[in-house]
């Protein structure tokens, strides 16, 4: 089983090499800091509506790879955040605006997709969510049955489920790399092996040379504590994945999955999965959630225990692929802030601005972030400057080792709520709630 080597998705493709390494200093009109999905969509964006300006993504390895190029493919219109955080600005109708946006989103990435000759395996096939206990059941409310969700998916042990349409599966490189391809061809420069040092007005300091611009962006997602001064605005929160090898036709009629629904459950330490185009499982969930020192992971690699817990979760959930081979398994680092919810901001005084936090939903969340920094830096007042994430703040994490102590209490508490559900408790745990007070959600 391959280990690393970023993702399974960058395997497939190829895995790129730097490309237009910046030489010395320059300077240009807006400077974004971070070549992922966040960066690429808002470089897009501007260039569309001003190509007139100069742009330059800054990225310190290749483009898309973090966690653009490592997720587990879901195109969701899911909340990124907490509706409860967002309805203290703005009201219900606020994070409706919110829902909506990223509802929308889903198909503008679609749409993107199709016009710029983007083929990233995308189906808009719907996320199915899984209760697997009383107490999921409950926090789940959904309008399947047990019989409804093994007629879509023969998911083990399943008593109720909930069947979203607004979601489509996506193979992750091939749409990070396609809107790499695109915004190059437009004339943005993406300096690739090129990682940045520190962020101030005017500036942007890297190991090969200084960039002066009037704006910058920084669009590094769980990356942003390897930046000077960031430490503690946003926790990089560990995810992985494994893949298997592909599944034979007996194996796919076992299980039932004949769609290309993605698949989810309501577990505190929850798992997602997909059934790839090339007719593998891709499943994700919690490792070890979070390295001391805000520090992430060597080139994708993941922990053996890491790999034999989502197994487990694999055949738990599906019992007729026991023993079935893993060909890779990989991880990653998403943003969280301190009260789980994500932010887009833009000062034009000091030309600053930055987006992310999306707290493991930002397949989708990139693309309303980059179109709402367009918005933001060209001064236009939009309905997408409106929603409740533009210029949210949040307090930062913090400091060592309370961080590390905290995160891995918090994770504990989870995985021993799950236990008591699945012990067949009727409700959500008490444990569960601890954890979600402690965690600030």
């Amino acid at each position: 089983m391959r280990n690393g080597d970023v993702s399974f998705w960058w395997h497939q493709v190829g895995r790129p090499s730097p490309s237009d390494v910046l030489v010395g200093d320059t300077s240009c009109d807006v400077a974004i800091v971070g070549g992922g999905l966040t960066g690429l969509w808002a470089a897009f964006y501007l260039h569309e509506a001003d190509p007139s300006l100069d742009i330059r993504v800054l990225e310190a390895e290749f483009a898309g790879f973090g966690a653009s190029g490592r997720n587990g493919g879901w195109l969701s219109s899911e909340l990124a955040g907490s509706a409860s955080t967002y309805a203290e600005v703005a009201g219900e109708a606020g994070v409706d605006r919110l829902r909506a946006a990223l509802r929308a989103s889903v198909d503008e990435v679609i749409g993107v997709a199709d016009r710029e000759g983007i083929d990233a395996d995308i189906v808009r096939s719907g996320v199915l969510t899984v209760a697997r206990s009383r107490a999921q059941a409950e926090r789940l409310d959904g309008e399947l049955t047990a019989e409804q969700v093994a007629d879509r998916i023969r998911v083990a042990g399943a008593v109720s489920g909930h069947f979203d349409p607004d979601c489509a599966r996506v193979h992750p490189a091939k749409l990070v790399s396609g809107v790499a391809r695109v915004v190059r061809d437009r004339g943005v420069r993406v300096h690739e092996g090129t990682r940045v040092t520190s962020v101030e007005p005017g500036r942007v300091r890297t190991e090969r040379g200084t960039v002066r611009a009037p704006v910058v962006l920084r669009c590094l997602e769980g990356f942003t504590a390897g930046l000077a001064g960031h430490r503690r605005d946003w926790l990089p929160m560990n995810s992985a994945l494994v893949v298997t090898e592909p599944l034979s036709a007996d194996q796919w009629r076992a299980v039932g999955w004949s769609g290309e629904e993605l698949l989810g459950d309501e577990a505190h330490a929850y798992c997602y999965a997909q059934r790839t185009a090339d007719g593998r499982i891709a499943m994700g969930g919690r490792g070890v959630p979070y390295r001391f020192g805000s520090r992430t992971d060597d080139d994708g690699r993941t922990q053996r225990w890491t790999v034999e817990s989502l197994r487990a979760t694999l055949t738990a959930l599906f019992p007729a692929l026991e023993g079935i081979g893993l060909d890779h398994a990989w991880c990653g680092v998403l943003g969280v802030p301190r009260d789980w919810s994500a932010s887009v901001s833009f000062d034009p005084t000091t030309g600053l601005g930055h987006a992310g936090g999306y707290v493991g939903s930002g397949l989708t969340a990139t693309n309303l972030a980059g179109r709402t920094l367009r918005d933001l830096v060209l001064g236009r007042d939009t309905d997408l400057t409106a929603l409740p994430w533009t210029g949210h703040h949040v307090r930062r994490w913090e400091p060592e080792p309370l961080r590390w102590l905290g995160v891995h209490a918090l994770y504990r508490l989870y995985r021993a709520a799950d236990r008591r559900e699945d012990a067949g408790l009727a409700r959500t745990s008490r444990i569960a709630r601890v954890a979600d007070r402690v965690a600030g959600r």
